[in-house]
């Protein structure tokens, strides 16, 4: 990987535009796609198993989600496709991703925003992730810290972490802090992990 991350704010890489397709729950998704942007040759191979593995809402889902660092928009693009009573909110630091996930949710509701613009009193129903682990553990439990919270009282965290990349250490590490963590699947290297606030006693 150069040393323009898929996680910096303003890519300097050139603009090189591809599309991918890829197909969830027997619905085919075409997206735009481009340099600068985390696996843009490809639907991720954590991205694929943790769309394939967690529980998707239904067409009957409401309320809000969030897509935790949405690249350009891929679970996004399925959360609003899945659940269109539902409002999915597009996180991430890249302008490049941004843009893209505006393209790719066109017509659907989905709002695209940097981290901090989102409103500090919007609440999740759901939060979907494929976090950046290669930012590092201090970043990723930073990212987790700060959004995990806004989970809304009986709503549902998915993650999925390559095992070799703390895909463990992150689920002892989130049973430390008192939330309810499961594994749900691991398939090809990926731990899914659902991640709920515990019942009080």
């Amino acid at each position: 990987m150069s040393a323009d991350h898929y996680f910096s704010a303003d890519p300097d890489a050139p603009l090189r535009r591809s599309e991918i397709e890829f197909s969830v729950a027997g619905k085919n998704h075409r997206l735009a796609v481009a340099s600068g942007v985390f696996s843009a040759g490809r639907l991720d191979p954590g991205t694929a198993v943790l769309l394939r593995k967690a529980g998707l809402p239904d067409a009957s889902a409401e309320g809000t989600f969030l897509d935790l660092g949405c690249g350009y928009g891929p679970i996004a693009r399925v959360l609003a496709t899945e659940a269109p009573a539902a409002t999915v909110w597009a996180v991430d630091v890249n302008s490049r991703a941004r843009e893209l996930t505006a393209e790719n949710t066109k017509n659907l509701r989905v709002r695209v925003a940097a981290p901090d613009d989102v409103p500090a009193d919007v609440e999740f129903q759901q939060i979907w992730s494929n976090p950046p682990t290669h930012v590092g553990k201090a970043e990723l439990h930073g990212l987790m810290e700060r959004w995990l919270p806004r989970l809304a009282p009986d709503g549902v965290a998915w993650l999925v972490i390559n095992r070799n990349l703390g895909g463990d250490s992150l689920h002892t590490w989130l049973t430390g802090l008192g939330w309810q963590v499961e594994r749900v699947a691991s398939q090809r290297g990926f731990r899914v992990l659902k991640v709920t606030r515990k019942s009080a006693d």
